[in-house]
């Protein structure tokens, strides 16, 4: 089964955004912005996120997978 993208990042988006509200209500404003940033750049673009992009962008462009299959 194949999901696209943007249905995959809607969905991971919908879970940071619950994972960042629940840590707001649960840190000091100071634990949270630390807390946000090494969250965003592990699942935001310059991590996950990123990491999927590249993933799609390959297979797409190739028309195969990581594995060779189509």
């Amino acid at each position: 089964m194949v999901v696209a993208l943007p249905t995959l990042l809607a969905l991971i988006n919908a879970r940071k955004n619950r994972v960042l509200l629940i840590a707001e209500s649960s840190l000091s404003q100071t634990q949270f912005q630390a807390f946000r940033k090494l969250f965003l750049g592990e699942f935001g673009e310059k991590g996950l996120e990123g990491e999927l992009q590249k993933i799609y962008t390959e297979y797409h462009h190739n028309g195969k997978d990581r594995h060779g299959r189509e």
